[in-house]
């Protein structure tokens, strides 16, 4: 167990470095004392709720009892970092194949999904008088992948801090609502894993969430949802670079500065790169351990969800989320319902 622990920090350079700090330790420390037992707990009881569980708890106590000050940094962290980690590492238990032909397969259901929920935010929001700035922001987060499309495209079109504030905390609030609802909806309509992983995948709209949602529902749904929502997740490119092209022409003698590597998330390209290490390993001869790549794809990813989970439910704060205002919730709420909704028509059509 030890060499490969040892060999997953080797491994996440990216993900670990500035990391393991003295100001982020303590922080990540307590994301761990809470997600080890929720871990265990679900593996005692095989129920794949561990991630659920693990936002629920980490909500209750943010909400009823507030961490200390030097706890928040690293949860932060924690919540952030695990996450990107997680990701990259479900590209060890993944036939990169499989992941371009499921990928393509969804190509043409992201796109109309995306295009639907741009135009609906766009509409919506201008009947709800949402400034502008917000209402994009509150668009591309839900139509592409949350949080990390907010952070891309608000320098882009120069959003203040408030309305990127505003944006980051309407997602969120219906993120939580997806991770709990979809599970439910999925289970009552008899759903497959592999239909859910697709549905959650093109529907919510931040990874975490969509990783938290498929891993109540079981192990292939997390695999299928992560390539859909990775696919999504590249559409932050072109999205971001018709912004930029928009932001440009309103101003004169001054470009937007959209910037490629700023816009690709890198744990996208560290899912590729670990699907392809990991089919070569299993077609020509194991360059890696399978054991290890076998606790990294499965055991190690599935923890670190849990672990981002409890990062995430511990800086909720709902007080805050109401008091922002009520437009942006029902832009939010709108969007959230178009995109949910579209995915099944468009799923249907496309007979996925």
């Amino acid at each position: 167990m030890l060499y490969v622990l040892i060999g997953l920090v080797i491994t996440l350079p990216i993900a670990t470095r500035g990391f393991y700090t003295k100001k982020n330790l303590p922080g990540v420390a307590f994301c761990l004392a809470i997600a080890i037992p929720i871990w265990l707990l679900d593996q005692w009881l095989n129920i794949s709720g561990g991630a659920m569980f693990g936002i629920i708890i980490g909500m209750l106590l943010a909400n009823f009892w507030r961490p200390a000050a030097v706890l928040k940094p690293g949860i932060q962290e924690t919540s952030k970092r695990m996450l990107q980690s997680a990701v990259l590492l479900l590209g060890f238990g993944m036939d990169f194949g499989e992941a371009l032909r499921l990928g393509s397969q969804t190509l043409a259901l992201i796109v109309s999904v995306v295009v639907c929920v741009l135009l609906a935010a766009f509409l919506i929001g201008k009947w709800l008088k949402v400034p502008t700035d917000e209402n994009i922001l509150i668009g591309v987060g839900s139509a592409i992948c949350g949080g990390s499309a907010i952070a891309a495209a608000a320098p882009v079109i120069k959003a203040p801090e408030k309305a990127v504030a505003g944006a980051i905390s309407t997602i969120f609030l219906f993120n939580i609502v997806a991770v709990f609802l979809f599970p439910v909806i999925g289970n009552l309509t008899g759903m497959s894993e592999h239909f859910f992983g697709i549905w959650a995948g093109a529907a919510i709209n931040d990874t975490s969430s969509v990783l938290a949602a498929a891993d109540f529902y079981g192990g292939e749904a997390v695999e299928v949802a992560a390539v859909v929502k990775l696919t999504r997740a590249l559409f932050i490119i072109p999205v971001v670079f018709g912004l930029a092209v928009i932001q440009s022409k309103k101003e004169t003698g001054e470009r937007s500065g959209f910037k490629l590597g700023k816009a690709l998330p890198w744990f996208v390209v560290g899912f590729v790169a670990a699907s392809v290490l990991n089919t070569a390993n299993v077609a020509f001869g194991e360059i890696i351990s399978l054991e290890i790549t076998a606790f990294w794809g499965s055991v190690m990813s599935r923890f670190l969800i849990v672990m981002a989970m409890v990062g995430i439910g511990l800086s909720t704060n709902f007080k805050e989320l109401i008091r922002h205002g009520k437009k942006p919730i029902i832009l939010g709420f709108c969007c959230s319902v178009t995109v949910a909704v579209t995915a099944i028509v468009f799923m249907r059509v496309f007979g996925i």
